[in-house]
């Protein structure tokens, strides 16, 4: 099973920019793990940052491979700079916004907002901060340069991603 931490592309400009957003639910099993309620206090379910480091690395990855029409074996190869300044709770929205700052044959340099989405519950505009930021480093798999050799067929970018690009509206020929 593939785990998905991006619910939906919302915006694609090819090889510059793609927005993804993630509705933080209380029905995702790891958010009652973290934090648990205990003998002094209730439970604090938030979104591990672990995880909103993976969203980040799916809407970047999800850029950098559509740029050559998924041909390419995408991974990630480095996680630089991280900052994240508020925990997002069950019934927020993550918005991550990525762009490329350079590509080439061996790979791609990303850079990566954070966004909370607070949706009030009075019905007054909804309220969006930056509240992370990242950068990130991609190889494209079949230009290492340890002559490694991998599969022919796409493995990283497999049914679940091409069916969020569908119903996100990015179809294509892949």
């Amino acid at each position: 099973m593939r785990w998905m931490w991006i619910d939906r592309v919302v915006e694609l400009q090819p090889r510059q920019k793609l927005v993804a957003v993630k509705h933080v639910s209380l029905a995702e099993d790891h958010l009652h793990d973290h934090f648990p309620a205990t003998a002094t206090g209730p439970a604090i379910p938030v979104m591990p940052a672990s995880l909103i480091v993976e969203g980040c690395a799916q809407t970047a990855g999800i850029l950098v491979g559509h740029a050559e029409e998924f041909r390419e074996k995408v991974i990630l190869a480095k996680v630089g700079r991280f900052e994240l300044s508020r925990d997002a709770f069950p019934g927020q929205t993550l918005r991550y916004t990525a762009t490329i700052l350079q590509m080439d044959r061996i790979g791609a340099a990303t850079s990566c907002t954070i966004e909370l989405i607070d949706h009030e519950s009075s019905g007054e505009k909804v309220r969006a901060a930056q509240v992370g930021a990242i950068d990130l480093m991609f190889s494209h798999l079949d230009n290492n340069m340890s002559g490694e050799k991998f599969p022919d067929h796409n493995f990283v970018f497999g049914e679940s991603f091409k069916t969020l690009l569908r119903s996100s509206g990015v179809g294509g020929p892949w």
